[in-house]
C-alpha cells in the first residue's frame, strides 16, 4: 500500500490557531515535509513544533523552494519536491506537507498536490486559518460586510493596482513593492491597515498608509477597505 500525502495548513503563525485536525494528522504521519533547506529553520515547522511535542523525532524532509519569479525554476523545484515525496509514498509512508496559513491560498502545496494527483497518488487537504483572516481579527475589523466584495491579490506578482473597483482588498506578500504600493494606497482614499508577522515574533500593526514601512517583511498582509 502506498502512503497518503496530506497538505496541512498550520495557520498564520500563532500556534493556538492550528486546528485539531492539523495536529492529529501531523502526529499520525511518520514523515513531515517542510519548505526550506533545513526543517528547523522553517516557519511552518517552528509553529507546529510548539504544539506537537516530539515533532523533531519524526522523519523530517526539507523541500527546497526558491524565492524567485522564474516560473521554469519554480516548476523544476516543484517537480523535484514531488519526486522526493513520491519516494516516501511508494515506501508506504504517510507524509504531512506543512504550509503556512491554508493550503488552498497561494500555497506551494497546491502545486505539489496537483503533481501528486496527476501521478496517481492519494492526497488530502487539511485546512488552516488564512493569514488575512488572522490579520483582520488582530485589527478587530470585518473583511467585508453586507454586499461588499472582497478581492484577494498576491501583490508580489500583481500589476499596479488602481483600487478603483468597489469593495475591499487584501494584498498578500507586498515585500519589495511597498514604496510603489504606498503611493497607490494613499491616492486611493481608502482605509488602509496592515499586520506584519501576525501571531509571530516581531508582530507589528499599522493603521494607515502613512505608517507603512518601505521595508515591510514577507509576512505582511495589507487590508484596504472602503467606508461601510
Amino acid at each position: 500500500m502506498k502512503g497518503t500525502a496530506y497538505m496541512v495548513g498550520v495557520g498564520p503563525g500563532e500556534p493556538e490557531l492550528m486546528t485539531l485536525k492539523a495536529v492529529r494528522v501531523i502526529r499520525e504521519c511518520g514523515c513531515v515535509a517542510v519548505p526550506g533547506r533545513e526543517p528547523a529553520c522553517s516557519t511552518a515547522y517552528r509553529i507546529a513544533a510548539q504544539v506537537i511535542p516530539g515533532l523533531e523525532q519524526k522523519r523530517l524532509i526539507a523541500l527546497s523552494m526558491p524565492m524567485t519569479r522564474d516560473r521554469e525554476e519554480v516548476r523544476t523545484a516543484h517537480r523535484a519536491a514531488a519526486d522526493r515525496i513520491e519516494e516516501l509514498l511508494d515506501a508506504g509512508e504517510d507524509v504531512a506537507c506543512l504550509t503556512l496559513g491554508d493550503p488552498t491560498v497561494y500555497s506551494t502545496t497546491g502545486y505539489l498536490q496537483r503533481i501528486l494527483i496527476a501521478d496517481g497518488y492519494r492526497t488530502e487537504t487539511v485546512s488552516g486559518v488564512p493569514s488575512f483572516c488572522a490579520a483582520a481579527a488582530r485589527l478587530r475589523i470585518p473583511l467585508c460586510e453586507w454586499n461588499q466584495p472582497l478581492r484577494l491579490l498576491p501583490s508580489v506578482h500583481a500589476e499596479p493596482i488602481a483600487f478603483d473597483e468597489g469593495g475591499n482588498y487584501v494584498l498578500m506578500k507586498p515585500a519589495g513593492r511597498m514604496a510603489g504600493l504606498k503611493e497607490q494606497l494613499t491616492a486611493s482614499g481608502k482605509n488602509v491597515m496592515a499586520v506584519e508577522n501576525c501571531g509571530m515574533e516581531g508582530e507589528r500593526v499599522f493603521l494607515s498608509a502613512d505608517e507603512l514601512p518601505e521595508d515591510a517583511g514577507y509576512f505582511t498582509v495589507l487590508i484596504v477597505r472602503e467606508e461601510s
